[in-house]
């Protein structure tokens, strides 16, 4: 390869002071090795990259084309060096967090900002997982950690964990929907008898949990809880929702909770990790979402006991 880094610096510093002795200056060397930077890249290429004709040398257009594509060359370098510094002192390059579908995740966001000030090195990309896909996720190796994993973790071992909070339900269905009109409480079987709105597990190697579904019953199967909402707006079937979810709808009654004879355990949520995981971006999360204020706020006022 004939273009280098260092040509590319030379160039843009050039660009940016205005002239070759300030560019020298900038970069402590004599001017001499800066003009001698730019003849050979001009040698190499075999292209003008400077008109000298006036009293000033400017850029030619292929000098303008090379230093408008050069400069996003040299931030990913700046920024590839700076990764690999913070890998050198014990921070990931990225940190894949799998985000169950019972997790606020817009309260999340405020983790996002607060990491932002110490880690900003360490890419961060989130994970949506349906129910048992948060185990799923940090078993296949998908994810580095998990926000949200519902119950217990799979058999196997291999993580650590620690109880973030808990998340209440409300049966609940449209206006407009049949179970609407019937008594209360309702028996379990008539619901059994009428569909149920589900969100699909996401996992792709561990076998797919279920939750609030009755044996027999039909079943209409989305990928998130937004989407579950949305159908049961509908009046497309019947579930339970958590209850930071469907209290707005029940409240303006576009959504009616249902009392049943046996409604829906509290569901328990947890972060957990791999065992072997040692990052400081992951210690990071970890001490953050074991404050109880934050995990209150992300399971909407219903933190650890």
């Amino acid at each position: 390869m004939r273009l280098s880094l260092d040509a590319l610096i030379v160039l843009d510093a050039i660009d940016r002071k205005g002239s070759f002795a300030a560019a020298a200056s900038e970069l402590h060397r004599v001017p001499s090795a800066v003009t001698y930077t730019i003849q050979k890249l001009e040698q190499d290429l075999d292209v003008l990259i400077f008109d000298r004709s006036g009293h000033r040398a400017r850029l030619t257009p292929a000098g303008q084309e090379l230093l408008r594509e050069g400069r996003p060359l040299l931030d990913a370098a700046a920024a590839l060096e700076a990764r690999v510094k913070r890998v050198a002192t014990g921070w990931e390059p990225e940190l894949r967090i799998a985000v169950g579908d019972l997790i606020d995740f817009e309260r999340l966001l405020d983790a996002v900002h607060a990491f932002d000030q110490v880690g900003g090195a360490t890419r961060l990309r989130f994970i949506h997982e349906g129910y048992g896909g948060t185990w799923d996720a940090l078993y296949t190796g998908r994810a580095d950690m998990a926000i949200g994993a519902p119950d217990d973790a799979p058999p196997g071992g291999g993580f650590k964990s620690f109880l973030l909070g808990s998340v209440e339900f409300v049966l609940a269905v449209a206006p407009t929907h049949p179970l609407a009109q019937v008594p209360q409480p309702i028996p379990m079987q008539l619901v059994r008898s009428h569909r149920a709105i589900s969100v699909s597990d996401s996992s792709r190697s561990l076998p797919p949990r279920t939750s609030g579904l009755l044996t027999g019953q039909p079943t209409l199967s989305v990928s998130s809880q937004r989407d579950k909402v949305a159908a049961q707006l509908a009046g497309l079937g019947v579930g339970f929702l958590p209850v930071r979810i469907a209290a707005p709808h029940i409240a303006d009654g576009s959504l009616v909770a249902l009392e049943v004879e046996e409604g829906k355990p509290t569901a328990k949520l947890h972060v957990a990790w791999p065992t072997k995981a040692r990052g400081n971006a992951l210690r990071w999360f970890l001490d953050h979402l074991d404050s109880e204020a934050v995990r209150r706020a992300l399971c909407a006022g219903h933190g650890a006991s």
